[in-house]
Formats: structure tokens, sequence, C-alpha cells
């Protein structure tokens, strides 16, 4: 504030006071950091009762040596030994093999309903005298395309570490449920088929769900069921809580589930827990084992064990509530109040914004038009940083391509993020220097301040639980401001830097944690916090900057020079880090590029042909596909409208699955068809899907009804996938009305490219892509009955 420059007009005063300043918020950073970072994973030696990551890891190895897709082999070797260790544990673990359809926001694929044939993992651990059931749940699943271990042996292992130190312990009040799902990456089918159709999942309850998408970081509770202030007051209570009530508001506007979604979705009510950093192993061959970093594993545990035991002996009933909690990490705990007081901080704030404004208005600090001034022009950072940050995440992939096809992060995105956040202070530096002498430092203060108020009102709208991000850190600086023209001496320095901290206590984590949550390829998103953080620290920021003393000549000269030098040195670091980055983050065998590539073969016409998801194709997928993206809806309409490079391929002598007819009645105008579907080799789905001219009124799948409104597009209308089919086959009831003939396409899809004519295997350095089609070898035949 201006205030506390007019009293440090002494240079040496002046910069103590600066340094000062700045060692204190250094200090206030670093607590808030740690506030963010996992605990030191503990031996296997520590004590039966507590997690112990290093015992946990053990799980982990013997999870994830390969990858393990649903109805593999290799996933029912995982799941004899998820059985064998919860026998172990004491427990009397069962197998829930069943059909279900896909379930939650995802309910359709891309070309139709997803169902599978799931083999869940229950295990129950009575109460002594239950007021209701607590469910530790995680996927015991891969992907396909890589052995899971992260995601989600990590959720896996913590379930069984936790189920031993819960089984060995003193018994709790209330039942524990441990569910160990099928088919998570398939299409979350097991979650879905464990709430609609076992016993344990009737009077819902309380589920903690485990994941990762990623291999290191904290593990954040992104996501709750509604009302969720009774169980926020819970999870206060663990370890070392980390989460934040505005990522559970983003989540909820996103398009993606896990097996969270089935839980919440039949009203159990349950928090969702990941680690998400290191995402460039999310999905992929390098998600193994070695890649995880176990403190975050032991994050994971504790607060996992903790909050199994905290609810274990409280009456579950008395966790509901009626609204939701807002809440965010804090050095030592989390802090936690009641939504209802959103729109009254959020108000609050505003009005001291306003009332600083009026006061600097009236002790001389700033004029009308300085102050409107101020306000209009803090929106050119605001706007600015987050665009030059998805410029410069653009120019990365510009100079290095194989970050293209990285979905979320690249191997190593610290000096990156380190570049972006150098990036904000380069441009809020310049942007002050430019504006101090002709507006004042008052004016672009309380500009800064007022929009973090809006941001405030804005979120309370629109996102009640991000609403503090703004409204905390405009409040505390315009009260510390509002006291700092009231004082005199040392205490504006002192009171400023005391409203700087608490913007850095709320801020900071929120940006340490948005950039690994939505990756570079969002890096505008977290520059956006990073920015408001910076507004927020203006006061001090203004420290930095030395006064001409309303001197002349070279006595102004050389005070504007020194105050450009935080700017300079801001943006050396930009160069710097980015350089520092491009020479780190290289691709190599432990770290490759990746690539994505598919194959089809339609045995009606004896061609086949390369495919890629790829935007444009890297050097090495080059070699099978070229020209423009185009759709392939007409002979694989499971791929729906996705756009996909193509390229011609030797046929390989692979066999179509067969669709037989094992009945045809006709009623009047309804006709009832009767079908089964067979794969002929080894495969991990298969799909069938109906000419678009046919009305399919009602259709089952297994005996499960499937909903017909779905459409593939192109030639194709209704459509399923099936996941993980039995090896007798799928049986399929279609009813339709009209006379046309039925005309069906069949497809099934197995993985593994090598052994295809043509294929060149990849150098050391190219990898594969952590896509759910990666590697995917189709077939495909049109029957007519």
């Amino acid at each position: 504030m201006d205030t506390a420059s007019r009293a440090l007009t002494r240079p040496a005063r002046r910069a103590w006071a600066a340094l000062a300043a700045v060692l204190l918020l250094v200090v206030v950073a670093v607590a808030a950091l740690q506030s963010v970072r996992p605990p030191a994973a503990r031996s296997a030696g520590v004590p039966a009762s507590d997690f112990s990551a290093g015992r946990a890891f053990e799980q982990v190895r013997a999870i994830a040596t390969e990858p393990h897709v649903a109805g593999s082999a290799a996933n029912s070797a995982v799941r004899d030994h998820v059985l064998a260790t919860l026998r172990a544990a004491g427990l009397d673990p069962e197998v829930q093999d069943t059909v279900s359809v896909q379930g939650g926001q995802l309910s359709s694929s891309a070309g139709g309903t997803g169902l599978a044939q799931v083999r869940n993992v229950v295990a129950l651990l009575p109460g002594t005298a239950s007021t209701g059931r607590i469910f530790l749940v995680a996927h015991y699943d891969s992907a396909q395309t890589g052995p899971g271990g992260n995601d989600d042996a990590a959720g896996t292992a913590t379930v069984l570490e936790t189920a031993r130190a819960l089984a060995q312990g003193p018994r709790l009040k209330n039942d524990v449920v441990f569910v160990l799902t099928d088919a998570e990456e398939a299409c979350l089918c097991g979650a879905k088929a464990f709430v609609d159709q076992h016993p344990l999942a009737r009077d819902g309850g309380v589920a903690l769900n485990l994941e990762a998408r990623g291999s290191t970081g904290p593990a954040i509770m992104f996501e709750t069921a509604a009302d969720n202030a009774g169980l926020i007051g819970a999870y206060a209570t663990a370890p070392k809580p980390v989460g934040t009530s505005f990522a559970v508001e983003i989540y909820r506007l996103l398009p993606n589930d896990t097996d969270f979604t089935a839980f919440r979705e039949k009203g159990f009510t349950g928090l969702n827990t990941a680690y998400i950093d290191g995402a460039a192993v999310y999905h992929a061959p390098t998600d193994t084992p070695a890649t995880m970093n176990r403190d975050s594993l032991q994050h994971h545990g504790d607060n996992a064990l903790a909050l199994a035991r905290e609810l274990g002996n409280r009456d579950l009933p008395t966790l509901k509530s009626g609204g939701d909690a807002t809440y965010f990490p804090i050095p030592g705990g989390l802090a936690v109040y009641p939504g209802s007081l959103t729109w009254p901080l959020a108000a609050v704030a505003l009005l001291a914004v306003l009332a600083l404004g009026w006061l600097a208005r009236r002790r001389g600090l700033a004029t009308s038009g300085r102050l409107a001034g101020g306000f209009g022009l803090a929106l050119v950072p605001i706007i600015v940083v987050p665009v030059l940050a998805q410029l410069f995440w653009a120019l990365l992939k510009i100079i290095r391509p194989g970050y293209a096809e990285q979905l979320i992060d690249p191997y190593r995105p610290l000096w990156y993020r380190l570049a972006i956040l150098a990036l904000t202070t380069t441009v809020v530096f310049a942007w002050y220097a430019l504006l101090r002498r002709r507006l004042g430092p008052a004016a672009l203060a309380i500009g800064g301040l007022g929009w973090l108020a809006v941001l405030g009102l804005t979120l309370a709208a629109l996102a009640p639980g991000g609403s503090y991000l703004g409204s905390l850190p405009a409040l505390a600086g315009a009260l510390t401001g509002i006291a700092a023209v009231l004082l005199r001496g040392w205490w504006p320095v002192l009171l400023v830097t005391a409203g700087a901290a608490i913007a850095v206590v709320v801020l900071l984590p929120t940006v340490i944690m948005f950039f690994p949550a939505l990756g570079l390829n969002l890096a505008g998103s977290g520059a956006f916090i990073a920015t408001l953080l910076a507004l927020a620290l203006l006061p001090v920021v203004d420290l930095l900057h030395p006064e001409a003393g309303g001197q002349r000549g070279l006595v102004a000269l050389r005070a504007r020079r020194l105050g450009a030098l935080p700017t300079f040195a801001a943006a050396t670091a930009v160069v710097v880090f980015t350089v520092v980055g491009l020479v780190v983050d290289r691709f190599d065998a432990a770290h490759p590029a990746p690539t994505q590539l598919m194959y089809a073969l339609d045995t009606d016409t004896g061609q086949a042909r390369w495919l890629s998801a790829e935007s444009s194709p890297r050097e090495w997928t080059a070699q099978y596909v070229s020209g423009a993206p185009t759709t392939v809806t007409d002979t694989l309409p499971a791929f729906g409208d996705e756009k996909l490079l193509t390229g011609p391929a030797t046929a390989a002598t692979l066999p179509a699955p067969q669709l037989t007819k094992e009945s045809d009645t006709t009623a009047g105008a309804v006709r009832t068809v009767r079908l089964r579907l067979t794969p002929q080799r080894p495969v991990r789905l298969a799909t069938l899907h109906v000419g678009a001219d046919t009305k399919v009124t009602a259709a089952t799948v297994e005996g499960q009804p499937v909903p017909t409104d779905k459409t593939a597009g192109g030639p194709w209308g209704f459509g399923f996938i099936f996941h993980a089919p039995p090896t007798t086959g799928v049986e399929i009831t279609l009813t339709l009305t009209g006379t046309t003939p039925l005309k069906l396409r069949a497809m099934d899809a197995s993985d593994g490219l090598t052994a295809l004519p043509g294929f060149k295997p990849r150098p050391s350095d190219v990898g594969v892509t952590g896509s759910h089609s990666s590697e995917m070898l189709a077939v495909a035949h049109t029957y007519t009955f």
C-alpha cells in the first residue's frame, strides 16, 4: 500500500523492509507447499496396526507384473492374488460374477452402450454394532496398454494393506466392506454391478474410492457426493488431508468418471481420492511399479486407514448434512467452514475493498479516476498471462512435436511449470512498473483486490466451493490495507505482508494442485490462479521498487533502472527454466515419445488398414498412416464419429466374430430375433451394430436391458460394446419393427500389433499412447438375416 512506501522513503529502510517481507513470505510459502506434500513412506517394519508403504508396495509389485484387462488370464491371476491376500488377513472374500451395463455420465461409449462380464472381489469386516457400512473401493484391472503399477495397483494395494490392519486390530462399530472392482477401465461396469446387484450395497453407505492418475504427488481428495459438510468434518481428522472444494466444483462440471460415480449416483455419500502428478505414465506401458513414488502410496494409505477407523466408530447417519462445506489445505491441516458463509464472505470482501478504495481516496493516496483505471487495467495480466501460458505450451509442442500426443503432461513438467510461474511474474512486474508512476501503487493494489472480490462473487454464484479463492485474499488484503492506511511507522509494512501471507496460504496450494490436475495442455488454468496470487502480493511487490523520492535526472533514472531489475530477472528465469526443461525432458528408452496405432481388417472385402488417433502423424506413425483425419463409421461403427488417420495395410489371416441366429419370431409388425455373437479368437471386446434403417425398439444383452437410443452414426444405428466376452459367446435379443432385412456389423478386438504383416518394431525411444484404443487389432464382418 502507498502508506508503506511513504513510511520507507529512505533506501536502506526500504531495502530492509523488502527483504524482511520477502523472507517472511518465503517461510509462509514453504509451509503452504508442505501442506500439499505427501508424507515419507514407511518401511515394512512398522507396527502391524499402521499402514506401511513398504508392505503395500509388495502388493503393487505382485499385481502390476503385466497388463491385466478385464477377462484376461493375467487379470484372473491378479484376482486370485487379491483373494488369497484377503483370506490371509482373516477375511472371507467372494467373487461377484455377473454382467453389467455401463453407468455414470459416460453411460454410452462412442459407438454404443458398454457392457462387461465382471468379477468383483468383495469382503466384509463385520462391525460390533453397525450403524451403516463403509466401502473401501479400488479397481484391480488395468488398461490394455500398461501394467497399471499406479492405476490402480496403488488403490488395490492400499485397500489390501488397510484390510490387513483393520482385520488385525480392534473391531470397529460399523461394517467395513472391501470392494475390488473389475472392468473399471473398460466401462466402469464393475462398480455399477456392485451398487446395482450386490446385497451389501442395498442400504447404501460411505464409499471411499482410491485411484491414481499419475505416479507421484499428494493423494488429493478431489470429489465428494452432494451435501458433504458432515463428511468433510471427518476427512479433516485424517493425518494429512489434502483437498479443495474448488476441485470438487470443477470435477462436477467435467465429463469424467471413476468407480465413485456409480456409488454417488446410487445415493451413497463418500470421497474420491487420487494422486495425479507424473501423469505421463497414465495408462501407458511406463505405468510400472518402478515409477511409483512410495510417499504417494503412504499418503493414500495413511488417510484411508485413519478415515476407515474414524468413520468405523461414528454414527454414520449423523454425517448427513444439508449442504456442502468450503475447505482447502493450510499448514497443519484443512480449513473448513460451512458453505452457508460463501455469499456473506464474498459480499463482505467486496465491501471491504470498496471501503479501502474510499479511504485511499480520502487520504489522498489515489483519485477516483486512478482507482477506476487501476481496476480496469488489472484485467490486463488476468487475461494476458493465461493466454501466454497456452502459447508457451503450443511453442513447446512445435519445438518438440512428441508433446502433442502426451495427454496431460510431459514426463518432467517441473521446469515448464516454473517457467510459467516466471512468465506470470514477468508480466505482472512489467505491467506494474509501467503503470505505477501513472496510477500509483494504491490504485493498482486496490484494483487487483477488486478483481479478486469480483471473482469471489462470481464463483459464489457459479461454483460456490471455489469462491474462497477470491473472497479470502480480497478480504485479507482489504482489511490489512485499511489498517495500513490508518497506522504509521513499520505497521503498514507488517500489515500488508500479513495480508499477502494469507493470500499465499490460500492460493499457492491451489496453484500447485492445478498444474498437475489439468496439465500443461491447460497451462492457462494454473497461470490464472498464479496471476490472482501475484495481484494479491502487489503491496509487497511495491517494496521491490526503489523510490526516486521526488528527485529528477540521474537519481530518478537510477530508481527506474533498479525498478526494472525484478522484471528482467523474471524474464531471464523464463528462458532459463524453458531451456533446462528442454534439456532435461528428452525422450529416451525410459521416457519414450508416445504414438498411437491400430489395425482393422474388413473380412467382407478382405481389405485391411492402419488407423491412428494422432492429430498429425509422428515420424514413426507416418510409416503407416497419412492424409487428413476422417471418420470410419462406415466399416467400424464402434469408433463412432471419431476422426482417425488411415493408411493401407496387408490383410492378416484372422477369423471374424461369428454371429448366429438362434430364433426369429414375428407377431404382427413386431419381429424378435435372438442372436449369439461368439469371437473366434481371444479378444478384449466384441461389438454389434444394427443398420440405421432398422428400428430397434428393445434390446437385451446377456439378459441385461440395453438402451436403444444410442446410435453409431453413418449407416449404423443401435449398437453395443461388450467387454470381456465369455468364450461361449454373448446372447442378444432384438425387438424390431418394419420389414427391412436385419443388417448387422459385428467386430471384435484384441491387443498387440507386433505379429501383423508389415509392422515394424518401435525404436527404444518411441512408445505407446495410453489410450483405450492403442495397439487395438479389430476384425469386422457384416451379416444379414
